[in-house]
């Protein structure tokens, strides 16, 4: 067993070094190997074999190294396993058990990035931000993402208790009933005076196509007249990079939807429009919030960039990078390999949009329960990529300094809104009514 001790750290080295290797001959200026380091990781590796308490399997101290060593890099980083490798592509499908929350990892624990629509997780109230430290009374600490997620998902019909920590507030419990997650991408109605809402939930690889056709489903009951449109992406935490550049092409004709740069060349990519508009040119107002992520950052960022949408809402999440999916032996590697720019240029990392018409949902509260109110964006997420045009700071917004501030709290209105419930629903029609309005004016002067 000792020979064994001493020989893998080693072996170990030797990887380390063949792999360092081949990389330096790749790069034109290599950074020299950092062997201090690696006979460091051997040298404790080897005291842990010999003089910790409990005798540890040398794959476990491996495995937990690597976990480690991609945590360290950003919050989306990370190994999964042949079983998390599985579960991470479900959600691609649209349909899973489990409670309906899109999260992340902060400090340790389990950070809510938005709650899906029409899921346990909604209808009990989970906010965006929250951060969630215990699983039936289990400390998160110390366990990875994915088996977080493992533990939260499960068969439709079982209970799972969740210790929740908001804010300034005290850790407080709530139990929820898992259910088979089916996640409906677009959801649509027609408002009054023939204006149409639109609501995407999630970016899936067929979200264009329902889009299309609620598009198509709205035209004609507005008799083919539909005066605009309000594209609903508040609390949409992402999805896949197609969807939301397809979204983005259903209402552009031209022009740069959104490009990625990263170390290495082929990861430098641009996405264009094609030249159909399936709105016909129908005024737009796009609603977000600090729970729109990712994919949805990039829709309201080519909307905004080519001025085909007026923004309304909150200054999104700034989850402006991008994650590669790598199989390896028993399991994949997931690792953050590019940033996302907008037409205009800008990296979303980290600042996220800021919207055109900045409308905070209304919902009286005092001054100091408004202070307690905890919006997390990545800026917030520990180790997170740095913005390179600059500071994330200087670009997040201010709140209000009056007595009483309007805030904003998840509920049921985004299942199915109705718009004497929803403030910034409202003010959204308003300014169609007024687009609208200033339109025919145009045409009569122009006739």
């Amino acid at each position: 067993m000792f020979k064994l001790t001493r020989t893998l750290p080693i072996l170990i080295s030797l990887l380390f070094f063949s792999a360092g290797a081949t990389t330096a001959h790749a790069e034109t200026n290599p950074a020299e190997l950092p062997l201090d380091e690696i006979w460091l990781f051997t040298e404790i590796f080897g005291e842990i074999k010999s003089k910790y308490v409990d005798q540890v399997d040398d794959r476990e101290l491996l495995h937990n190294a690597i976990e480690g060593m991609l945590s360290g890099l950003d919050p989306h980083s990370g190994y999964m396993d042949q079983e998390n490798f599985k579960e991470s592509r479900i959600d691609t499908e649209g349909k899973f058990g489990g409670l309906g929350i899109e999260v992340s990892m902060e400090d340790g624990f389990v950070l809510v990035v938005s709650p899906i629509d029409d899921t346990p997780a909604q209808r009990a109230d989970i906010q965006a931000g929250d951060l969630i430290i215990r699983l039936d009374d289990q400390s998160i600490k110390g366990m990875n993402l994915y088996d977080a997620v493992k533990k939260m998902r499960g068969a439709p019909g079982t209970k799972i208790k969740l210790t929740i920590v908001r804010g300034s507030e005290n850790p407080f419990d709530v139990t929820l009933t898992r259910a088979v997650i089916k996640i409906t991408s677009v959801k649509s109605k027609l408002l009054e005076d023939r204006f149409g809402y639109i609501r995407i939930t999630q970016f899936q690889t067929n979200t264009a196509a329902s889009l299309h056709q609620a598009l198509k489903r709205l035209d004609q009951e507005a008799d083919n007249k539909v005066a605009g449109l309000i594209l609903d992406l508040r609390n949409n935490p992402g999805g896949v990079l197609s969807g939301a550049v397809a979204v983005s092409d259903t209402f552009l004709t031209q022009g740069l939807i959104v490009s990625t740069r990263g170390r290495s060349k082929e990861l430098d990519m641009q996405f264009s429009a094609t030249a159909k508009d399936y709105s016909r040119g129908a005024p737009l107002v796009v609603l977000v919030n600090e729970g729109s992520a990712s994919a949805s950052e990039i829709v309201a960022g080519a909307l905004q960039d080519h001025r085909r949408a007026v923004i309304m809402g909150r200054q999104t999440f700034g989850k402006g990078s991008v994650q590669t999916i790598l199989p390896i032996n028993n399991g994949a590697l997931k690792i953050t390999t590019a940033r996302y720019y907008t037409p205009s240029g800008n990296s979303i990392q980290a600042t996220g949009i800021k919207p055109d018409i900045v409308v905070e949902n209304l919902n009286i509260v005092t001054k100091k329960e408004a202070s307690s109110i905890n919006y997390l964006r990545e800026e917030d997420l520990r180790g997170h990529l740095e913005n390179e045009n600059g500071s994330a700071k200087e670009n997040t917004l201010e709140s209000s300094e009056e007595e009483v501030n309007p805030t904003e709290t998840l509920s049921s209105q985004f299942a199915d809104p109705k718009i004497e419930d929803d403030y910034l629903l409202r003010e959204a029609l308003t300014l169609l009514k007024g687009l609208n309005i200033l339109e025919k004016n145009t045409i009569k002067q122009a006739d």
